[in-house]
């Protein structure tokens, strides 16, 4: 990426040039303005009985995107949605920083965690550290049914709750895993859904254990309403692994009304195919599926106008100018590309059409959730971004 990639100087450098580049860009492409000392407080309304009506939604733009397929010039034709309806209704923040290991059920751990977390991206455990889900449902004495978690099945069956003792079982969110659904559907077999069903793209030969409490089939018409003939009909009609997670959360969203929703996309993470053209078809579906969650929850009774919807990558991907890197393929150097992405937060309390570029990290998420929900995430390591609050 020419824009940032192309400087040289030092990592903290060639980060801080790759955020300005974001907000230049973002000021001329979406009508974003600057926002700086001033702006930084946030309209956020902190009565007790409007802060229990707020609802949450959290997207992981899993796989991570660079700059050069969407927020550079040369990319704003992947992400039309992005640009020319979420950026203008939204604070956007150009840098943010994951200091952590670049795996993703790892990094999406860290991410609810609000702790960079250590273990094995490739094993069937729950995080270490409390989950913002437990925080949530323990400080405010919320049940099992307000808070959810919609994830592609690559070992995510344990991100809904830790193993901290100071928490214990139960109080975590539940897991929802599509692609394990619709193989129990399937009994097994494809049913022409293979392209549903793949589970894993950073590493094919793993494949995760079930437990945990995730979401089993028989539940789907109990709670869902949906029963498994037209779980299976509406998921042939479907393209990709993240349509049918969007179609859970949104049946989610109509039966269930969750608080606080999580919402993992991954077609992107085709990439590790090497195919550039996957790679960039998942970058503009990630987008209008994006656009059509946040248009569920404006005609959703339940959620419009008192919704918060935040969007970020779990990181990056390679730069095309390290050596020891795939460029697009993966993200294994840690380099600056792999590791400064964005956030954009828009909805209830949030401030419309701002960009700011200050440095924050991934890991700050859960202390500002924390902040605009009313709980104390006590083991977090992040800090609350003073521009939501």
């Amino acid at each position: 990426m020419e824009v940032a990639d192309g400087f040289g100087g030092s990592p903290r450098e060639i980060a801080r040039r790759l955020s300005l580049s974001r907000r230049e860009f973002l000021r001329g492409a979406a009508g974003l303005t600057v926002g700086g000392a001033l702006m930084s407080a946030s309209p956020f309304v902190r009565a007790e009985r409007a802060r229990r009506k707020r609802k949450f939604i959290v997207v992981t733009f899993g796989g991570g995107a660079r700059d050069q397929e969407t927020f550079a010039p040369e990319g704003q034709g992947n992400i039309p949605h992005m640009l020319q309806e979420l950026a203008p209704q939204s604070s956007f923040f150009t840098h943010v920083t994951n200091h952590g290991i670049l795996g993703h059920y790892v990094a999406t751990a860290s991410l609810t965690t609000g702790v960079y977390e250590t273990l094995n991206n490739f094993s069937a455990v729950p995080p270490e550290h409390p989950t913002v889900f437990e925080y949530f449902r323990k400080d405010l004495r919320r049940p099992v049914s307000d808070a959810w978690v919609v994830a592609p099945s690559n070992g995510f069956n344990r991100i809904g709750e830790s193993d901290c003792r100071s928490y214990g079982p139960g109080l975590g969110a539940r897991v929802i895993l599509p692609k394990h659904l619709l193989s129990a559907a399937t009994q097994g077999g494809t049913a022409n859904l293979g392209h549903l069903l793949r589970d894993n793209y950073e590493n094919p030969l793993y494949t995760p254990e079930l437990g945990g409490g995730e979401f089993e089939l028989q539940q789907l018409e109990r709670i869902l309403r949906l029963s498994v003939d037209d779980f299976m009909g509406h998921a042939r009609t479907l393209s990709s692994p993240d349509e049918l997670s969007l179609y859970i959360a949104k049946r989610l969203m109509q039966q269930e009304a969750p608080s606080l929703l999580w919402i993992t996309m991954h077609d992107i993470d085709i990439a590790h195919s090497g195919a550039y053209s996957l790679y960039v078809e998942g970058i503009q579906r990630t987008d209008r599926l994006c656009a059509e969650l946040w248009s569920a929850v404006e005609s959703n009774p339940e959620y419009a106008g008192n919704t918060t919807m935040f969007v970020l990558p779990d990181f990056g991907r390679d730069s095309d100018f390290d050596a020891g890197g795939n460029g697009f393929q993966h993200h294994r150097t840690g380099d600056v590309a792999s590791r400064t992405t964005w956030m954009m937060a828009l909805g209830a309390g949030v401030r419309q059409g701002v960009v700011y570029d200050q440095p924050v990290q991934s890991i700050d998420l859960v202390p500002s959730l924390g902040a605009m929900m009313g709980f104390t995430p006590a083991q977090s390591q992040g800090k609350p971004i003073r521009e939501l609050l």
